[in-house]
């Protein structure tokens, strides 16, 4: 079985991303499995994608290991362009927001331009070793479409999703918390991400480790 570290601290992100790759055989690991020091990564790109790529480079060179990365930005329609929170979801005029802070500052959005049609945007690096480089910000990789409110979910908020309890699913209406586990999971990481892993493994020319014994 091949250990894979996913570049994220946030416990959240790991669990949704482990859900949506059980198929596979492989086991990942957070950054806080790696009894080491954790390198400050600048995430300063214009993109989703070239965040994703600078923290998969500098946690592959701390710690040598096949490693992914993942970013994303977050696109409303109807806003001004300088409003776009785009790969600074989490950072405002500078300052990196807590969940709490996050909340507050959407809701606001929300509030002034009305209930926002919102889409994320999302990138991928993997980095299997120096020559073996495999990175995505494919469509398959977005989000679908859904309504950012002003109204939060009267009852469920799970830390390092905030914005899940501000978020509505356009098909059926109802809040991201209250759809079924499979559908949960399919909003915190899109199929994209396994295709992703399973177009590596063909390309990669099936390495022993991904296969199972």
């Amino acid at each position: 079985m091949l250990k894979l570290l996913y570049g994220t601290g946030n416990a959240a992100k790991l669990d949704a991303m482990r859900n949506r790759l059980a198929e596979l055989d492989v086991e990942i690991l957070g950054l806080h499995d790696i009894d080491r020091e954790i390198p400050e990564v600048k995430e300063d790109g214009a993109t989703p994608l070239e965040n994703a790529r600078m923290k998969a480079l500098a946690y592959y060179e701390a710690f040598g290991i096949p490693v992914f990365s993942c970013d994303s930005g977050l696109y409303f329609e109807g806003v001004p362009e300088e409003i776009q929170p785009g790969v600074h979801v989490r950072t405002v005029n500078g300052k990196y927001l807590t969940d709490e802070e996050m909340l507050e500052y959407y809701i606001g959005l929300a509030r002034k331009y009305g209930d926002l049609r919102a889409r994320y945007q999302n990138a991928i690096c993997l980095v299997m070793d120096r020559e073996h480089v495999y990175e995505s910000m494919a469509e398959s990789l977005a989000s679908q479409p859904f309504l950012l409110t002003a109204r939060p979910h009267s009852e469920v908020r799970h830390k390092g999703f905030p914005l899940d309890s501000l978020s509505v699913d356009l098909e059926t209406g109802e809040y991201f918390y209250d759809l079924e586990e499979e559908q949960v999971d399919q909003v915190a990481v899109e199929d994209g991400f396994l295709q992703f892993f399973q177009e590596v493994v063909q390309e990669y020319g099936r390495p022993r480790e991904f296969r199972k014994e």
